[in-house]
Order: C-alpha cells, then sequence, then structure tokens
C-alpha cells in the first residue's frame, strides 16, 4: 500500500512520498520539496533527517535492540571474531570456513607498511597525538596505492586499509613514547598482531594475555558500527564527491577525534583523574550532577540515542568485571569508576533519568586496565568502526542514482548592500 504525506503551506497543498524501512521506520521523502514548493527543510544537526536508506545498521533506540546486517550485537561479540565482522558488514553476510581463511590470511599477508612511510613517522614530533598521525599516514595510502575503478583494485584497497591500519595505529603508539617499531608476524592472528605490536620490545618474550585479546574482540565489534553518527556520515558525504578510499576513511578519522564523539571515553578517564586528586570524593560530584545550581556531568552516563540502556554497555560490564578480576589490576582510577557505577545503578535521581553508564564508559576502563594510554583511546575506536566507514563508503558509492551530498541553508546574513569606498568607511 502507498503512503503519503501532506505539506499545506500558504494555503498550498503538496503531496510527499512515504519510504517504510525493513523494520517499520518511516520517512517521508522531501527530496522534490523544494522544487514543488520552492522552500526547505530545517534540521540543525540532521537529528531527524534521514540521509540515506542503508541495509548495514539497525539500531532501536527505544528497545535497546543494534544489529548488523541483521545479528544481535550480543551474538556478534559473545561468538564471533573481528574479522568475520568485518566481513560481515562490507561483504553483507558472514564468511563461509573457507572464505574465513583466505580473509585472515589476506588481512595478515597486507599488514606491512611501505618501508618509506616510516620516513613519515620520523616528521611527526613525539608529542603529536596518535589521531592526528592515524589520519594523515591513512590519507597517504592514496599516494602507494592508486585507486583504479575496478572492483578487484577496490576490494585489495579494502584488505590494505584494514590490514595496515593497525600497524599504523601501534607504530604511532610506539613512536609516541620513543620505542622501536615492533612488526607484523604472519604466524599471528589479527588481534595478536596488534598486541604484539603495541606491547612487545625488542629482544624480550612477548605472549598475549587471552582475557585480554577476548576483551578487545569484544570492544572492536562493538564499536563497528552505529548507522549515521558524525563520522560515519563524514565519510560518505566525503566519498560522495568521488573521493577514494583512503581519503574518505581518513575525514571519518578526523571527525571522529573529537570529544563529544570518539573522545568520549577519554573525557571519561580524565574525569575520574579530575576526581582522583580531589581525594576521591566521588560522591562529591554525584552530587553536584544532581544540584540545579551545578553545570558539572558525570561523563560515560546516559546516551543520546539510546533511552532505556545500551546494549554494548551490558557486554562491556561483564567484560570488565572479568578483566579487572583476572589481571588484578590496581588502579584508583578504576576503583573510582566502579564506585561511580554503583551509584548509578541505584540510585533514583540516575535511574528516573535513565543515566546509566553507557559503552563509553566501559570501554575507558577496559582500555585502561588493558595497559592502553589516554590518548590512544580514540584510536581504538577508530579501528572498530573501520570496516562500518568502508561498508557505508561502499554503500553510498553503489547505490543507483547516487549524487554528490550538498545541503542548503536557510541565510540569516545581510540583505544587499551598497559597496562603500574606502575612503568614506
Amino acid at each position: 500500500m502507498t503512503q503519503n504525506a501532506k505539506l499545506v503551506l500558504e494555503g498550498k497543498e503538496t503531496d510527499l512520498a512515504v519510504t517504510v524501512g525493513t523494520e517499520g521506520e518511516v520517512g517521508i521523502d522531501i527530496s522534490a520539496l523544494r522544487a514543488k514548493t520552492g522552500a526547505i527543510t530545517l534540521d540543525p544537526s540532521f537529528a531527524n533527517t534521514g540521509a540515506c536508506e542503508s541495509a548495514i545498521t539497525y539500531i532501536d533506540g527505544e528497545r535497546g535492540i543494534l544489529r548488523y546486517r541483521g545479528y544481535d550485537i550480543a551474538d556478534l561479540a559473545e561468538y564471533a571474531t573481528f574479522p568475520e565482522v568485518c566481513h560481515l558488514l562490507i561483504y553483507g553476510r558472514l564468511p563461509t570456513p573457507p572464505e574465513r581463511e583466505e580473509f585472515r590470511t589476506r588481512l595478515t599477508r597486507h599488514s606491512l607498511v611501505h618501508e618509506d612511510m616510516k620516513k613519515f613517522f620520523e616528521g611527526f614530533p613525539q608529542t603529536a597525538h596518535p589521531m592526528g598521525i592515524l589520519s594523515a599516514m591513512i590519507a597517504s595510502l592514496s599516494a602507494y596505492y592508486p585507486e583504479d575503478d575496478t572492483h578487484e583494485e577496490i576490494d585489495l584497497n579494502i584488505i590494505r586499509l584494514l590490514a595496515k591500519a593497525k600497524t599504523i595505529a601501534a607504530f604511532s603508539y610506539k613512536k609516541s613514547i620513543g620505542q622501536p617499531f615492533i612488526y607484523p608476524q604472519n604466524d599471528l592472528t589479527y588481534l595478536e598482531n596488534f598486541l604484539t605490536m603495541m606491547f612487545a620490545v625488542p629482544s624480550e618474550p612477548y605472549k598475549v594475555d587471552e582475557v585480554v585479546r577476548s576483551a578487545l574482540n569484544k570492544l572492536l565489534i562493538l564499536h563497528a558500527d552505529h548507522e549515521q553518527n558524525c563520522s560515519t556520515t563524514t565519510v560518505r558525504v566525503v566519498g560522495s564527491g568521488g573521493a577514494n578510499l583512503f581519503a574518505s576513511i581518513s575525514a571519518g578519522v578526523s571527525a571522529l577525534w573529537g570529544p563529544l564523539h570518539g573522545g568520549a571515553n577519554q573525557a571519561v578517564i580524565e574525569m575520574l583523574e579530575v576526581i582522583r586528586k580531589d581525594g576521591s570524593n566521588y560522591q562529591k560530584y554525584v552530587d553536584l550532577t544532581k544540584s540545579k545550581d551545578s553545570d558539572f556531568k558525570l561523563m560515560g552516563f546516559g546516551h543520546r540515542v539510546y533511552k532505556n540502556f545500551d546494549p554494548r554497555a551490558l557486554i562491556l560490564k561483564q567484560s570488565a568485571d572479568q578483566v579487572l578480576s583476572n589481571l588484578g589490576v590496581d588502579d584508583p582510577l578504576l576503583e573510582i569508576a566502579m564506585r561511580l557505577e554503583e551509584v548509578a545503578l541505584a540510585d533514583p535521581y540516575f535511574v528516573e533519568r535513565k543515566l546509566y553508564p553507557n559503552v563509553d564508559f566501559y570501554s575507558g576502563i577496559l582500555y585502561r586496565a588493558m595497559g592502553i594510554p589516554t590518548d590512544m583511546f580514540t584510536v581504538m575506536f577508530a579501528l572498530g568502526r573501520l570496516p562500518g566507514w568502508i561498508a557505508h563508503w561502499l554503500e553510498q558509492r553503489n547505490a543507483p542514482g547516487a549524487r554528490i551530498n550538498r545541503p542548503r541553508q536557510i541565510y540569516t546574513g545581510e540583505t544587499a548592500r551598497e559597496w562603500v569606498p574606502l575612503e568614506d568607511r
């Protein structure tokens, strides 16, 4: 049954088509609105605007649902490996056993970066933020792997990007602490390679902790996609202009860098540090949050999309409990975090306002417990989000009738003015 919406503007009625998604989401199609009425819609921050139709990720914030290509996030976090989820998001299906092995092999074989790129790392100051290095290095990959418009070359560049991003991330960390780079090894899995490149030092044995590997696998899966967020929309917008894969993903990395987006878990740790320096009096800051006279907010609590609970946070809470228990980490910040969690889950003020600990709260705790420094948190987010960005770049590129993104605006500046000669100003 065809549905239509009616818009009445200055007494004139206009019919607008209605699109219904497979999960019942309703969208009013305004693509012809300006042509029909001369008007546009105004939606600051695009909170009520559907920028595309997508078959990648489904979110129901009211019911706490998150699915990748139809698979529930809890099942993927429990049973899948991160490379399997990469395959699912990018190619639309889980790999068969032979495909899984071939995909793993390709990701391993393409992990090395060109030796000339080491000179780029040498050019960055030691104080450079790893996100700045990651964005610049991903963009530079286009100089080494020029884009050929064939399906085979695009697919190879996708593999190159997935494989080399973890190497670039680990190298950027080693650069920041003044240690020599550790090269990837063909006998290690994707996550084992990353952890080894991050934490191993030359001439010393290093063994990947299974609890840490499992937690990292869940973290990357849970961050792999989240539909039309700031960075993903950036990737699609940049890609809509015909920009290559590396340039588009580099733009996504930069968009993710902001504290209101990918930097939120870093903000959690910084908040905990403030509380620690104030005598670890977490109750004082809980009271400040509840006070009408204070603008202090507890970072990592509540979520803009999820209105009842963040399904990713439920998974990470269990993982955080296991990691902290198994590693025996003695960290005052983590102790403060656990006390804040207890308050948020029991205090009526937080319960009534649904200010539950979200994915950023637990991911910050986990990364810190795993020994990953605070300024690498957003890089970890980027590594997880990479397959989602790639999937959206491909989807936008291959969409029927795809056009360059070009939003409109409502002009609020000066009206026409006469030119004033310099001597009369």
